[in-house]
């Protein structure tokens, strides 16, 4: 071979390979290869290489088992999915973590919520062998005030209380080398700010003879240990299988690749060495090489025009913006886990060209299920299923005789347009059937191709809405942005995507669709000198800081390179970015940084902008030019939404995936612009849109207990204020004859006018959990509350805003009016109350901008029209369901009733009767028979059973499908007046929103025989004094299925709330956390077992009222058929040092020790 030597840029996809090669004499080779495809060969970078080097330019062939000869290869630079993969997959190496002692189980609990808070079976984390390392260090407190202190990294102050045990621990690790583990993860509690005891454990481990040990304070030294831990876990997890493909990639190559310069593109967008490539710095490999190239190669220093890369591969799609500078976060979620660590911010939606189509009662829907590539999409010659790329081959977007020739047994067959054709056939008759069921009278059958322009639409409608995200979440107009299109599928969508958007742009690489990321790899700059971790190479982005206000846990990566580069000039940076996003004045905390000024890796290089704009003279695009054969024809085809009585499916489901993103983006705003605890880190907050009768719409999936709820409260202002609802007035509410859940639970609610409508159109509402309004306890949630008085302060309709005037004074007389009654308190909180009800506000006005967008984009009626059809179509997902039950049970020829019941712990009986009506697929839900009224709070308002109701059918439903007010349409719902589950006015009801609510379900599912009973409560912890106020929630265990187990320490049903980080919980509270971990065998037995409950044990380092909040101590969890009882644990005070004693304790107050004698005794909550 000839000189100069070869380069090779390589894009390894989940789907596809694509291959970049610059050859001598300045020829460029591309090529794109299945990224699995064993039959033929074992790898595909190594298998493009060759086929490069030999067939094309050698024009002879070389066997494929033989060494490839390296020495003409000036350089390598890959961007891989192979960390990505086995994630995914869950098939890393086997691990062993060690913790400190009492929290083996903290990553399997990790922040206690369910990832989709409508799924039975909740996936299990990866497996691991734990074990416990008694070294221990807390934060300085007046528990340790004789003690030494030591001074952190970090500048914290902290104690050492008990050191490394070097001795046992080396007996532990020599068992776990005896079981073949090889790998280990070292996360320690305060190892961010004092990482010698990790140290210690590191080169013990080192020296005998673990090949990698990843430790917590090295991966990535932020506070915070459960996304720390993750980290550490993630990193030994995946650095193993990432050396071990890089080891079959050298051995490929003569001599190892020794002379030839071998890059890796990491997360943060740098590049870096073969032997520096991470499993915690890999898992974005392959997307960071795509944003580097766009802003390279598309961005323009001259107009400053921002841009969005779009990039649409075979199994999900990645969007991204730069606009003059590199957008990171240090903290993102992959795979279902948390990680921490500088990468570039990417939002990935799974609706890909192997995006598997389906028809679900009446709603077109695209994923997230992948075909992948093998079997891959229907026109793949292997029997898949209907995809994306099936639709676009089908509507002509495709022309098969211009892709490769890659398919069939022999590999030389062009994708098959006929099994296509023949599948969208069979499923064009499925739709058109169930339209011709539910419309009256005559109407055109849909074509094959409306069909798959449906399909279309809905992807492109999901692919839009993390665009958004980036944009109009944080204050950007996506109109005036760029549109940069690459990825193997993009150029089929770019079009449509940017009409749908507003963008007058659309820039299309010349590599485009499948080599962008490799030629982007190419144009990349190589690495220079490593400096000390965090970077691994100097670049011209200059320093960052990851920054958030003090007592928060919300980050925003803010720049410090403006000069000067300091931590004013970045603190400023953070305050325009968070105003800029969430459209209200900054608080007055200070802004803190948890890391300092990180410089981050990017490779960066001189290019060509080889870049070519598509557009037409009105501005809307409308023909894309196949850049790469030179023909014309792509035509992006849009349609108008009808108004029939049902509604065309494909336009339906367009809407139905547009209307849900106003409630998203309420969500977002709220956590970032709210102050508390409990909304800003423990979300505890719901966001909904509601139609002009108030009926529920669309929801953001946040608390289940507050959804159902929360369209009674739309409802009641509707009744109640009438005319006096006028335009510029909000609403504040929290009473439960109003359709509150308890006093905590503060609903804003917004109505939504539009010009020449005098009443209003639709409503936006939030409510959030504050952490204390009042009442005879700090928190707000006094578990021996007898009237609705003593639990804090109480609004029915309060104008909170009038005529665009928040009323700062009147709300906040309001919040302390509780202090005139005898015991009770006015807020504890006043500020926080009044920044977290601005920050609701702040939220209803930026739904309020989403859904008059959407109005202006189809229009008052349409919309409104298909806002109905949405509802619609919850209901015959829900009749069908009820058809279903009815069927298997024999309801459909006799008479059926189906009943239930469970008691509380105080004996009050809840019971259900069922009759199904199978014909019309009804049902009456009739709580007849349920217990009275209590003269305590475990009283539940009507609403919350109807939250429980339609959470319940959301759930047996089983697919995915709208959360609204047609739900319950198919029912009728019988509650006695005066009984628990519906109580009178002035009774006290905070218990009966977290813990009556669990009961309900647990009936509900039962009548049902869905699944066992779970904890049956939400465990409701609350302390504080004067200074501190804290509300948490702990996790139970969930009920087993018919063939699932239950999870473990997990947030069952009704709520979905997280808990605060260890860390956090010691850094800002006086209290140590000693004991945060699974109670073992405490789900009880059986083929499929319920899943444990938690030990969690506090101790508290100075005076604090303690309220705990819980149930399911009398009667405990059934199973399916009633027996394998699991054990009911007690909530208890120790009354010596000794784990094992447990009393009933619900009410504790607790005493700080003379100095020098730590003699309180912990808490125990199990």
């Amino acid at each position: 071979l000839g000189s100069p030597p070869f380069q090779f840029a390589i894009d390894r996809g989940g789907t596809f390979t694509d291959i970049f090669a610059r050859c001598p004499g300045g020829r460029v080779r591309v090529m794109k290869l299945l990224s699995e495809n064993p039959a033929s060969y074992r790898d595909a970078p190594t298998e493009g290489i060759r086929r490069v080097l030999f067939p094309q330019e050698c024009g002879t062939p070389f066997p494929p088992d033989h060494p490839l000869d390296a020495s003409q290869i000036e350089w390598i630079r890959m961007g891989t999915t192979v960390a990505t993969n086995a994630l995914l997959e869950r098939k890393g190496e086997r691990i062993a973590l060690l913790i400190t002692k009492g929290f083996r189980d903290l990553l399997h609990i990790g922040n206690q919520a369910r990832p989709r808070i409508f799924d039975l079976v909740s996936p299990q984390s990866c497996l691991f062998l734990c074990g416990g390392i008694g070294a221990a260090v807390c934060m300085r407190g007046p528990l340790y005030r004789g003690s030494v202190l030591s001074p952190g990294v970090t500048g914290d102050s902290l104690v050492v209380q008990r050191p490394v045990d070097l001795a046992m621990l080396r007996r532990d690790l020599q068992r776990l080398l005896a079981l073949g583990i090889r790998s280990l993860a070292v996360v320690l509690l305060h190892s961010y700010a004092w990482p010698a005891h990790e140290q210690q454990v590191g080169a013990l481990a080192r020296e005998l003879g673990f090949q990698h040990v990843s430790l917590s304070s090295s991966v990535m030294p932020m506070v915070r240990v459960v996304p720390r831990g993750y980290t550490a876990c993630t990193d030994a997890y995946l650095t193993p299988c990432i050396h071990r493909y890089l080891d079959g990639f050298r051995a490929s190559f003569n001599q190892q690749l020794q002379d030839t310069q071998v890059l890796f593109m990491r997360s943060d967008g740098g590049l870096t060495p073969m032997g520096q490539f991470s499993g915690s710095r890999a898992i974005l490999s392959g997307p960071a090489g795509g944003v580097v190239g766009y802003a390279i190669t598309t961005y323009s220093q001259e107009d400053g025009q921002p841009v969005i890369g779009f990039d649409m591969g075979g199994t999900s799609t990645d969007v991204s913006r730069y606009a003059g500078e590199y957008e990171h976060v240090f903290e993102a979620t992959t795979a279902g886990i948390r990680i921490q660590a500088p990468q570039l911010d990417i939002n990935t939606v799974a609706a890909g060209g192997g995006s598997m189509l389906f028809f679900r009662s009446g709603l077109f829907v695209v994923g997230p299920e992948s075909a992948g590539a093998h079997p891959g999409p229907t026109c793949y010659r292997k029997g898949g299923p209907l995809t994306v790329t099936d639709a676009n081959l089908c509507l002509g977007r495709l022309l098969p005789h211009y892709f490769p020739h890659i398919f069939g047994p022999g590999e030389d067959q062009p994708l098959s347009q006929d099994a296509t054709l023949q599948s969208f056939q069979e499923l064009t008759a499925r739709v058109n059937a169930f339209l011709a069921s539910q419309v009256s009278g005559p109407r055109s059958p849909l074509t094959v191709e409306e069909v798959a322009m449906g399909f279309i639409q809905v992807a492109n409608e999901a692919m839009c809405r993390p665009i958004r995200s980036l944009t109009q979440a944080r204050g950007h107009d996506t109109s005036h942005h760029v549109l940069a299109c690459f990825g193997g599928a993009g150029g089929q969508h770019a079009c449509a995507i940017a009409r749908a958007l507003g963008m007058k742009r659309v820039f299309i690489h010349r590599y485009v669709p499948g080599s962008w990321r490799r030629a982007s790899l190419a144009c990349a700059g190589g690495p220079a000198t490593p400096p000390s971790p965090p970077s691994l190479r100097s670049c011209t982005e200059g320093p960052s800081c990851n920054l958030r206000y003090e007592r928060t846990d919300c980050n925003l990566m803010c720049s410090a390179k403006r000069a000067p580069a300091t931590s004013d000039s970045a603190g400023r940076d953070f305050r325009v970015r968070l105003l800029q996003q969430v459209g209200v004045p900054c608080p007055t905390r200070g802004v803190w940084a948890p890391l300092p000024p990180t410089v981050l890796g990017l490779g960066l290089g001189a290019a060509a902008k080889t870049t070519d704009v598509v557009r037409d003279g009105g501005g809307l695009l409308s023909l894309l030019s196949c850049l790469g054969c030179g023909m014309g024809g792509c035509v992006a085809v849009g349609s108008a939404c009808g108004t029939d009585s049902y509604g065309t499916a494909p336009s339906l489901a367009l809407v139905a995936v547009a209307s849900s993103h106003p409630a998203e983006q309420m969500g977002r705003i709220l956590q970032r612009t709210a102050i508390s605890t409990n909304i800003k880190e423990r979300l505890d907050f719901s966001c909904a849109l509601f139609g002009p009768d108030g009926g529920l719409v669309s929801n953001a999936p946040h608390i289940p207990v507050h959804l159902g709820a929360m369209q009674e409260t739309v409802q009641f202002q509707i009744r109640n204020l009438r005319a006096d609802l006028n335009e510029g007035d909000v609403i504040l509410s929290n009473h439960p004859c109003a359709g509150g859940s308890h006093l905590p639970d503060l609903t804003v609610i917004t109505p939504v006018f539009w010009p020449g409508v005098p009443r209003p159109v639709f409503f936006v509402a939030s409510r959030g959990h504050h952490a204390d309004i009042g009442g005879i306890t700090p928190g707000s949630m006094p578990p021996h509350s007898k009237v609705l008085q003593e639990e804090g302060a109480i609004f029915v309709s309060f104008k909170l805003v009038k005529d665009g005037v928040f009323q700062e004074e009147a709300v906040s007389e309001a919040l302390m009016a509780p202090g005139c009654i005898p015991g009770s308190s006015g807020t504890r909180n006043l500020q926080d109350n009044l920044s977290d009800l601005r920050a609701q506000v702040a939220a209803n006005q930026k739904g309020i901008q989403l859904v008059s967008e959407l109005i202006g984009l189809y229009g008052l009626e349409v919309v409104q029209s298909y806002m109905a059809h949405i509802q619609a179509n919850a209901e015959v997902a829900v009749r069908d369901m009820l058809k279903g039950f009815a069927t298997r049970y024999g309801a459909a020829t006799h008479p059926m009733v189906v009943q239930a019941q469970d008691h509380m712990d105080d004996g009050s009986p809840i019971r259900l009767k069922v009759e199904p009506g199978s014909p019309q697929g009804s049902a009456v839900f009739d709580f007849s028979g349920s217990g009275s009224e209590v003269h305590g709070n475990c009283n539940a308002p009507r609403a919350i059973t109807l939250s429980a109701l339609i959470y319940c059918l959301r759930c047996m439903v089983g697919q995915d499908i709208p959360l609204n007010q047609g739900c319950l349409a198919p029912v009728q719902v019988l509650i006695p007046k005066g009984s628990i589950l519906d109580p009178s006015p002035e009774a006290a009801v905070v218990g009966g929103n977290v813990l009556t609510s669990q009961r309900v379900v647990d009936v509900i599912f039962r009548a049902f025989g869905v699944c066992a009973a779970s904890q049956g409560c939400m465990n409701n912890v609350t302390f504080g004094n004067e200074d501190i106020g804290y509300y948490e929630t702990v996790a139970g265990g969930a009920g087993a299925g018919p063939h699932w187990h239950g999870r473990s320490g997990v947030h069952t049903h009704m709520t979905n709330t997280r808990i605060t980080d260890p860390e956090i919980l010691e850094k800002r509270y006086p209290v140590i956390l000693c004991c945060f971990e699974l109670c073992r065998g405490s789900g009880g037995s059986g083929r499929f077992r319920g899943g444990d409950g938690v030990i969690r044990e506090l101790l508290f380092r100075e005076e604090v009222v303690l309220s705990v909040l819980s149930e399911r101590r009398a009667f405990r969890p059934y199973g399916l058929h009633g027996e394998h009882l699991p054990w009911s644990g007690p909530v208890s005070q120790h009354p010596s040092p000794s784990p094992s004693l447990h009393s009933h304790c619900p009410d504790l107050r607790l005493w700080p020790p003379s100095p020098g004698e730590p003699s309180l005794k912990p808490f125990s909550l199990v």
